[in-house]
């Protein structure tokens, strides 16, 4: 009861300052924002069609698959195993996709294993001396692997962790790294009402390598005679993974056994950007079959590119408890127009 106690008081306290930090809002965008220092940036790519719905405003919502990018916490609420696909035709010459697999309803916890990948389209190689193109061709990928662990630790609070190998590659130069996540998720005593928070990618820096840095000099040009043909290395730097601090809150308006409406709210504290905060809401209809989404993405962030997000799912409930979740999201870009982006979810 002492422990209760403690974690109540505490969550408490977090959830005045994240109301104190939200007020404060406007006044974020004015801080050194490092845009464009990170390495690995597809690891901020929202995850699940519910999740960019409600405008990302979702740390403290995430309790499919989906919650090994938002808050791994949320993975000690799935009771059952579940397979989750998450596809989106992105930018132009981008996909995105995630794969996510989980086991849970035991008092030991569950556990999750998810596979992100951003790729792009094959494209020409190009050269100095070659402008139009060379005859070969080329890719790009990032990839991470996950796995994640998550328990309840009291009926009201959940904690949860993730492990991942992170790649990117692109022609025949790659650079890699490891990378951790920790969530925590509390059912307040307020009715309706939770506080999610997550840290993401907290890593090792990751440097670029490979035979594409390779350069032929000549380590004497004043001297006749000497081997022209050394080979050298480009060196890169290295840089930081994208660190992400997400602090949330969500309120069930109202809920029963036909409909629900819940509101989200969440500051995200990014090490490559200013601060920013994502709204949403969701709409629950049909005894709870249909779900409607709305949202609004990097509120308070100067020169942001993302906007409006809207959304929608339909829960089908099979023989024997098996479930199906189909969503679909729309993600406003300011200069790149719409993405789509679509998930299946089965759970057994």
């Amino acid at each position: 009861m002492k422990t209760y106690h403690f974690l109540k008081s505490t969550w408490k306290s977090l959830g005045v300052v994240m109301l104190i930090v939200l007020m404060a809002a406007p006044g974020w965008g004015q801080r050194v924002k490092k845009v464009g220092t990170a390495a690995a940036p597809f690891l901020r790519i929202a995850v699940g069609s519910e999740g960019t719905a409600m405008g990302s405003a979702y740390v403290s919502m995430a309790k499919d698959p989906s919650a090994i990018f938002w808050n791994p916490a949320g993975l000690a609420q799935i009771e059952r195993l579940g397979f989750y696909v998450d596809h989106s035709p992105y930018l132009p010459g981008l996909n995105f996709n995630f794969m996510g697999f989980t086991y849970g309803g035991h008092a030991w916890g569950t556990v999750g294993i998810g596979v992100t990948a951003l790729t792009t389209n094959r494209m020409e190689v190009t050269t100095p001396d070659q402008p139009m193109g060379t005859g070969e061709t080329f890719t790009a990928a990032s990839v991470a692997v996950s796995v994640s662990y998550a328990r309840y630790l009291t009926e009201r609070f959940s904690i949860g962790g993730t492990a991942k190998y992170v790649n990117e590659r692109i022609y025949n130069s790659s650079a890699s790294g490891f990378a951790f996540d920790i969530g925590t998720l509390f059912v307040t005593p307020f009715k309706g009402i939770r506080l999610g928070v997550s840290i993401s990618n907290f890593g090792t820096q990751m440097r670029i390598r490979g035979e594409d840095l390779n350069v032929r000099v000549d380590i004497a040009p004043d001297i006749n005679g000497n081997n022209q043909s050394v080979v050298g290395e480009l060196k890169t730097n290295s840089f930081d993974m994208p660190l992400i601090m997400r602090v949330g809150l969500s309120w069930d308006v109202w809920q029963s056994d036909q409909s629900g409406l819940t509101v989200a709210v969440d500051g995200v504290n990014p090490n490559d950007n200013a601060q920013s905060v994502n709204v949403g809401a969701q709409l629950v209809l049909l005894n709870r079959m249909l779900k409607l989404q709305a949202g609004f993405n990097d509120l308070f962030l100067p020169d942001r590119e993302k906007g409006l997000t809207l959304g929608m799912g339909l829960n089908i409930r099979q023989f024997k408890g098996m479930g199906l979740n189909i969503g679909y999201a729309y993600q406003s870009f300011r200069y790149l127009g719409g993405v789509s982006r679509f998930s299946i979810y089965l759970s057994l």
